[in-house]
């Protein structure tokens, strides 16, 4: 139990205390006597996490089963990790104030690689030992879910027991298996072979790697008779009547994203060949605009936030969009209540919507060609001619708009550095489209934010076996188009291309990863996402004293027939299917949207079961 009295006395030290006290509207507190004590683990700043529609989605959705508590935890800043070491403080749930030992399961969320660190140092901030194996029945199980579980094998040695897909029926079922384990008298090991039955669960412990001379995987060997060979990831078919708080907890202090959030669907058909999510998520499903009404109506009324975002992966795909912006705006334009839309395509673009979304608060247009050049967009399926983005761009600057953010990677596959040089290109002919307008149309200080972020190969993509660019030839392309740009209406910046290789490293790594994980943590590395905390020499020293070759997950190309160290999950995509799209990235063809015509990718039959939902809502 923690001296709470301490605690106060010691948060007046840190630079935010809000971020380590709880007790916000809609948070909740209940028995400590309950069934089971769940902490829902985010390996980042509480302003960061809070701002996570899935952390609120299943913080709700288990508070709302009679038998479970689920508690918040983040990762405390360097500050309050500083005090906590110093006064034997342990990582504590932010409802209750109790030590993480002192729950049943420490769940994280794992959204991004560079965090990994972090899961480790809250964990021992928890007085948790940090591998598997050290910890027996008397300790919390350590699972972990999110898009990052889609590789797991680099935290094998950490993590007890992954969720593979979306958790909201997962979960519920893993918990009320806990729950019947518990009244028997609990013992981990008889736990995680039931979990390991569940469609969805993946448990390490019950599986061996074996390796090849020259280091890639000979094969995957299933050590215990309750594990599946194969992983089929979990997804929610009807995503409509799907669990959706009614409420969410409203922060004390501003956090990243602070609006209410409305998921209008899930998955995506377009097809991007960079695109993990795209992939992972399929296949699309829809909620109805009269649900998302419902759901805006509730979290208005229990939150008071002044914004509605419409998020999904591609929002202007959205089947039912004018009619449900439009109940929005009928419904909130007199209350100051803004209605965003983040993720728009530049060829989905329905500026009478936009433009009537912007009458309440007006703010900069974000777009994403991702390459420069048309060359460049067929070989990653973008899709978008360069009629396609300047159009837009011109109908923008024609209703008010004076500030354009344009998004590009660099580092994709086939690409030369004329290629490069086309973001510069490109970015010029956005300007020109400005200012070749009559001078009357002309209105407001132009200002064109063009980034560039290194591009990462990514499990279950067409890219997955691409190797990644060198840190060298990074730094030459973002050096070489900063140098171009000279403009002062345009301004560039980009991603840290030692952070873009580490993740690399993690995102198609093994389990050979573990132990360099480990020494790095030991190292000191933490918040490694955050440029002013990355260390970059104490990774290549973690990597060095542990035998390690990163080069060997990050910048090698691999065999098409390669066994890869994420095949025994299954997403529903055939493996087939991503090999053809990449044989056709590297010839240049394009694939259509698969709404409008079925591209074989093997989802519907795999997952669902029948034909293909997107073709036929579209017929």
């Amino acid at each position: 139990m923690i001296d709470v009295k301490k605690l106060d006395r010691e948060l007046l030290k840190v630079e935010k205390p809000a971020r380590y006290v709880g007790s916000e509207l809609n948070s909740l507190v209940k028995d400590k006597d309950i069934d089971i004590r769940f902490a829902f683990a985010f390996p980042d700043t509480y302003e960061v996490g809070m701002s996570h529609t899935g952390m609120h989605i299943l913080y709700h959705l288990m508070n709302s089963m009679e038998n479970v508590w689920c508690e918040r935890v983040f990762a405390p800043w360097t500050d309050m990790e500083e005090i906590m070491r110093k006064n034997n403080i342990p990582l504590y749930g932010l409802e209750s104030k109790d030590e993480l030992t002192a729950f049943d399961f420490v769940g994280f969320t794992l959204q991004y690689e560079m965090s990994y660190t972090n899961v480790l140092n809250m964990l021992d901030l928890g007085g948790i030992p940090i591998k598997s194996k050290d910890r027996g029945d008397s300790m919390p199980l350590v699972i972990a879910g999110g898009p990052c579980t889609y590789n797991p094998e680099p935290l094998y040695e950490v993590i007890d027991l992954f969720t593979i897909g979306e958790a909201e029926e997962l979960l519920p079922e893993l918990l009320n298996l806990y729950s019947e384990e518990k009244q028997k008298g609990y013992n981990k090991l008889r736990f995680l072979e039931k979990a390991a039955q569940l469609e969805g669960v993946y448990v390490p412990q019950f599986y061996e790697e074996v390796y090849k001379d020259d280091g890639t995987i000979k094969e995957r060997k299933v050590l215990n008779k309750n594990a599946k060979e194969i992983i089929t990831k979990r997804i929610i078919k009807d995503f409509n009547n799907s669990y959706y708080p009614e409420k969410s907890i409203l922060p004390y202090i501003d956090v990243v994203h602070d609006r209410v959030v409305l998921e209008l669907f899930r998955g995506c058909t377009r097809g991007c060949r960079f695109c993990q999510a795209g992939m992972v998520y399929r296949p699309v499903r829809e909620k109805e605009a009269s649900t998302l009404v419902e759901q805006a109506e509730s979290l208005i009324e229990s939150t008071g936030h002044t914004e509605i975002s419409l998020t999904s992966l591609s929002s202007g795909d959205y089947s039912c969009l004018p009619g449900l912006t439009l109940k929005l705006l009928e419904k909130y334009e007199n209350e100051n209540v803004n209605i965003s839309l983040p993720s728009l395509r530049l060829d989905s673009m329905t500026f009478d919507i936009i433009e009537r979304l912007q009458e309440v608060r007006k703010s900069g247009l974000t777009f994403a060609p991702e390459a420069g050049t048309q060359r460049m967009r067929d070989v990653i399926n973008k899709n978008l001619t360069e009629e396609q983005i300047l159009g837009p761009v011109e109908t923008a600057f024609n209703l008010g708009w004076s500030t354009v953010k344009l998004y590009f990677m660099i580092g994709l596959p086939e690409e030369t550095m004329e290629d490069v040089l086309g973001i510069k290109e490109l970015a010029y002919k956005v300007k020109d489209k400005f200012f070749q307008r009559p001078k009357e149309k002309i209105k407001g200080n132009l200002k064109i934010n063009v980034s560039a972020s290194c591009f990462v190969p990514k499990p279950f993509t067409p890219f997955q076996w691409v190797a990644q660019n060198n840190m060298d030839e990074f730094y030459h392309k973002a050096k070489s188009l900063q140098k171009e740009i000279r403009d002062k209406k345009i301004s560039f910046s980009y991603h840290e291309p030692k952070l873009s290789y580490l993740e690399a490293v993690f995102a198609r790594g093994d389990r050979r990863l573990s132990k360099a994980l480990i020494k790095a943590w030991e190292k000191g590395c933490r918040f490694d996402g955050w440029q002013d905390m990355f260390d970059f020499d104490k990774w290549m020293e973690a990597f060095e004293e542990t035998g390690v070759e990163p080069d060997f997950f990050a910048l090698r190309e691999r065999e098409l027939t390669e066994v890869l160290a994420w095949d025994f999950i299954n997403i529903g995509v055939n493996k087939e299917y991503l090999i053809e799209e990449y044989k056709k990235a590297l010839s240049l063809t394009t694939t259509d949207d698969c709404r409008l015509q079925c591209t074989n990718c093997g989802i519907n039959y795999k997952l669902l079961g029948g034909a293909c939902p997107h073709v036929q809502n579209n017929k």
